[in-house]
């Protein structure tokens, strides 16, 4: 239980960075700050054409789009933004293959969310797309100094919420009614970890992205989870 206000100790908080458009590198993914130029023709491709995902929009409030120029125009507008904040990613060796951003930004509070995720077929279930989450949780508490970190999505998204679960995120509720998404009611589900959490959750990441952990053939040999509770 929370203490009375007044009752608790003062931290010296002197509020987080805000994300900056600079690359976060990987072994096996980057993370590129957005540039429509470079990106948008192989992000068009990995999320419109074969193989496809027949979930991959259903949640988000946009796309699919009617053409290249059509999602070029939409990638313009959000690299031109300063909240989201979006990064552009790159498995090792390969073109561009999703997209993440920083979201609601809130320095002063040391609140930060991540979302519009767009994790495309090339980049679902690979080391990559761990490892770009990873980077992301990563700059957020140890380069910009946040205290939280959330995650939100459709309470009906059980794919996103696995998701969350997986990575360490812990649930803490549902906001019933909290916005219209295509003219459709969407209850949002919260998730968050915090600066308390993350030592663990971090040194989970370390030990499932060592390279002992996979097989010749990317196939984990530990599961995230277990290495987060034994790293």
């Amino acid at each position: 239980m929370n203490l009375p206000l007044l009752e608790r100790p003062k931290l010296g908080w002197r509020g987080a960075l805000p994300p900056g458009r600079v690359p976060l590198t990987g072994a096996t993914a980057s993370l590129l700050p957005l540039d429509p130029r470079r990106d948008a023709p192989a992000l068009y491709d990995a999320a419109h054409t074969a193989p496809t995902d027949p979930e991959l929009w259903a949640y988000l409030p946009y796309g699919p789009f009617a053409d290249a120029e059509d999602y070029g125009r939409w990638l313009w507008g959000q690299a031109a933004r300063l909240d989201p904040v979006f990064y552009t990613i790159v498995p090792r060796g390969q073109p561009a293959a999703g997209l993440a951003s920083y979201l609601r930004l809130d320095p002063a509070n040391g609140v930060i969310e991540i979302g519009h995720l767009l994790f495309t077929p090339r980049l679902q279930r690979t080391i990559a797309a761990t490892e770009a989450l990873a980077l992301l949780l990563a700059y957020a508490f140890d380069d910009l100094g946040h205290r939280r970190v959330e995650w939100k999505c459709d309470a009906a998204n059980a794919r996103s919420r696995r998701s969350a679960e997986r990575l360490g995120f812990t649930f803490e509720g549902v906001f019933r009614q909290a916005a219209v998404v295509r003219d459709r009611n969407r209850d949002t589900a919260w998730y968050a970890i915090v600066d308390g959490d993350w030592p663990a959750v971090k040194a989970g990441f370390d030990a499932w992205l060592h390279p002992s952990n996979h097989d010749p053939a990317g196939r984990q040999r530990r599961s995230l989870a277990t290495c987060r509770k034994d790293p």
